[in-house]
């Protein structure tokens, strides 16, 4: 019995431990400055190569494509 009570306190003792070794998540924001990824505009891509026009036309297209009306008039 007193084993096992050890043994109990053991386990009881390295649960607590582990939880001290726990760093801080928080979030560190310099005054002034964006520290994410830098954005760009969607049409400049592979695919586009920075053409709007075609990413616009491209968008409506899509669009249509999931309007119902649209779909089963045929047009």
């Amino acid at each position: 019995m007193r084993k096992l009570l050890a043994i109990a306190a053991a386990v009881a003792l390295a649960g607590v431990a582990a939880g001290c070794g726990e760093k801080s998540s928080v979030t560190v924001y310099k005054q002034g400055q964006y520290q994410g990824k830098p954005d760009k505009q969607p049409w400049d891509n592979d695919q586009f190569k920075g053409d709007k026009a075609a990413w616009e036309r491209a968008v409506k297209s899509r669009s249509l494509g999931q309007n119902e009306y649209v779909r089963v008039s045929g047009g």
